[in-house]
């Protein structure tokens, strides 16, 4: 049994609707045909899930998100003004340590800054023309999309008038076909029933001979 129906038998357009009973009816009798638990187990064409394994990070971080604790991936005491360091021994090694971990860090924050005031002049210099730029290249795209998207619906109103034309066009001749088809199915009932009744009288004669 297919996943996805191709194509259905159905005609719309002449087909008589069905009673309410009759769907009802209908419903109960695929209800029982179905599995039990035809709502819960998966399509038997349906693929297989592979199983996900997670790194530790993605781990952590799904462990995070689950208990709603903040954010803190990025360390922003890094771009805080750096204080100079206090000892009363200016030669001690432990001050000179300390003087170089801050020049260290303040070398590291300046090289950012520097990278930063770079980067926002770009921006300024040419981010106007990018940002028309790329809008004008989505504009162009939802066009496109929404063109394509009228010719499919034109499409698609085409297929349907022409299916409907089509049903329209032969709904005398499925109609007479019906009726004939009750008709003929009437009469063999009728030979059916006189088949019955002559052979009753057959054997209703038969039994008056041999008394």
């Amino acid at each position: 049994m297919p996943l996805i129906a191709d194509s259905h038998d159905s005609l719309p357009y002449i087909d008589p609707p069905v009673l309410a009973s009759i769907q009802t009816q209908i419903y109960d009798l695929l209800q029982s045909d179905l599995p039990s638990q035809h709502t819960t187990a998966d399509h038997p064409l349906l693929p297989h899930i592979r199983s996900i394994k997670l790194t530790p990070l993605a781990e952590a971080e799904q462990a995070r998100v689950a208990s709603e604790l903040p954010l803190s991936a990025i360390d922003t005491s890094r771009y805080e003004e750096l204080d100079a360091p206090e000892s009363a021994d200016h030669k001690s090694p432990e001050y000179l340590a300390q003087w170089k971990d801050t020049l260290r860090k303040a070398y590291a924050s300046s090289t950012y800054l520097q990278s930063r005031l770079i980067n926002l002049s770009l921006l300024e210099a040419y981010g106007k023309n990018a940002y028309l730029i790329s809008n004008s290249q989505l504009e162009s795209m939802l066009r496109s999309l929404e063109a394509e998207l009228a010719s499919t619906q034109a499409e698609v109103e085409q297929v349907n008038k022409s299916r409907k034309q089509v049903q329209e066009d032969v709904r005398g001749e499925m109609e007479g076909l019906e009726q004939s088809w009750k008709t003929g199915v009437g009469r063999v009932v009728e030979v059916e029933v006189a088949g019955e009744e002559v052979r009753a009288q057959i054997l209703n004669e038969r039994r008056r001979g041999g008394q």
